[in-house]
């Protein structure tokens, strides 16, 4: 009897599942949700790595401060305190537009991850491809606070073979040939939709990923503005995810058909020290440890601490 009633539980389960999956249709007259996501207060202490204690240091010290130092650009405010990479998510949509994203591409450039924020569907590829001339190593993470990091795969990324490496420690030399791609498919444990991917070799490359379980989202450039059209009238929870921040932003709205329903987010900075990675004096670690005459000069770009 007990082992019937397992079965029974078991299969209630799996219908429930089927049905909660998200199912393509025609949306007639939808509505949409506008506006901008900003965030309030001083800019938030950067994250920095000192790069005479990492490799390659001059020739990623093309994006650099011009001190020895990389910052992790990962806030990138505008004016009005307007947020880059934040995704904005419409939760609670059974069925509606096609959910076909956009092939998911990283390129490893200046030592570098592009784009810094991705969203796919679960099971979806992601490519990675080094159009550097050194070597990368791809480490991917399935993040969650509360039970830690999860592993997903750790491969190196080498160079393209036929890159000119003559002379690209020059103070102007940019050399970027596509090597052959890392390709892994993402699959998250359930409850998860958060991943990471870091360089192994070079700390400060960061780029996250966000998986979704419909196509209404939005991904905020540099000035905070998003908008997604084409919602079924409902009512339904909008989330904000940020990769600098440790919480969501949620509030419950309801979308009428036809009309465009303006809501607008804003965080709070955080405060303090968000990382042990952080600009600081160390006298055993100067620019003296690259040798005689070799500097770290940012040709590329200069950092702004």
């Amino acid at each position: 009897m007990m082992m019937r009633v397992m079965v029974i539980v078991m299969f209630l389960m799996n219908v429930s599942s089927i049905g909660l999956a998200y199912q393509e249709s025609p949306v007639s007259n939808g509505g949409a949700i506008q506006g901008h996501i900003r965030i309030h207060g001083e800019r938030p202490r950067p994250m920095a790595f000192n790069l005479v204690t990492i490799p390659d240091a001059v020739y990623c010290g093309r994006i650099s401060t011009g001190t020895g130092w990389r910052i992790v650009e990962d806030f990138i405010i505008g004016p009005q305190g307007s947020l880059k990479d934040a995704v904005v998510m419409v939760k609670g949509i059974e069925k509606g537009k096609p959910f076909s994203l956009p092939k998911v591409e990283v390129e490893a450039i200046d030592c570098d991850f592009l784009p810094f924020v991705n969203v796919l569907k679960d099971q979806d590829e992601i490519t990675v491809i080094n159009m550097d001339p050194v070597e990368h190593d791809i480490q991917g993470y399935e993040t969650a606070r509360e039970r830690g990091a999860r592993v997903l795969f750790n491969r190196p990324l080498p160079m393209n073979p036929f890159h000119n490496v003559v002379g690209m420690f020059g103070k102007n030399v940019h050399t970027h040939l596509p090597g052959k791609p890392m390709i892994e498919k993402i699959h998250l444990r359930k409850g998860r939709d958060v991943f990471v991917m870091q360089c192994g070799f070079h700390p400060y490359m960061f780029s996250w990923g966000l998986v979704v379980d419909n196509p209404y989202y939005s991904i905020t450039p540099e000035d905070g503005a998003y908008e997604i059209r084409d919602i079924p009238a409902g009512e339904y929870q909008v989330t904000v995810w940020h990769p600098g921040m440790k919480t969501y932003l949620e509030k419950t709205v309801r979308v009428e058909s036809g009309k465009t329903l303006t809501l607008d987010f804003q965080y709070e900075s955080p405060q303090g020290r968000r990382s042990v990675h952080e600009m600081q004096e160390n006298p055993h670690f100067g620019m003296e440890m690259l040798g005689e005459g070799v500097e770290i000069i940012p040709s590329l770009r200069r950092q702004v601490p």
